[in-house]
């Protein structure tokens, strides 16, 4: 366990280090973010969770961050990597195909599937230690839905919703693989 909590911390590290980095020498990593429909916008899927707006915005998601990544790594230690991969990927992708036209950054994206793929995974399971898990993450993050409508336009709802879709998606993919893998 504390090799978990020790590789989640370094990577809240690099996401703050790349944040102060930037600060201090005005390199503007925000262009780098999930530009829809542009050639250099594609390589926002894999930079965009890296890169916050401003200090509130990472503040905002750290610790949501590093409870999803903690829960994860814990329950579904086998898929994790690759959860956290798919999810980038794939929520990416759909932000850059039907997003609105902005440049879409920040690691909430990743927030949210990881969210979806915890509770859908738990309903999906339904044995008592995921159930439980699914139900922990209703409560503490249940509040995340609004965060899948248009409301405040700095804030990337497409990339909530997306995230939140890849991350139900991903759970149904892996239930039905450990269902096939359980029969064979």
């Amino acid at each position: 366990m504390k090799k978990r909590i020790t590789n989640i911390l370094i990577f809240i590290l690099v996401l703050w280090s790349l944040k102060v980095i930037d600060t201090l020498f005005a390199l503007n990593l925000t262009q780098f973010g999930i530009v829809p429909r542009t050639i250099h916008g594609l390589l926002g899927i894999a930079f965009a969770p890296l890169l916050h707006a401003n200090y509130y915005h990472l503040i905002s998601n750290t610790v949501p961050i590093f409870v999803l990544l903690f829960l994860l790594f814990t329950f579904y230690k086998k898929h994790a990597i690759m959860v956290i991969l798919e999810s980038v990927i794939i929520g990416g992708i759909l932000v850059w195909i039907f997003a609105r036209s902005a440049s879409h950054i920040g690691i909430s994206g990743l927030i949210y599937s990881l969210a979806a793929f915890l509770i859908m995974a738990g309903l999906l399971k339904k044995d008592f230690k995921s159930l439980l898990l699914s139900v922990l993450i209703l409560f503490l993050y249940g509040g995340l839905v609004w965060g899948v409508f248009p409301g405040k336009f700095w804030i990337s709802w497409e990339g909530h919703l997306f995230g939140a879709l890849a991350g139900v998606f991903i759970a149904f993919v892996y239930f039905k693989k450990d269902k096939a893998e359980e029969i064979s």
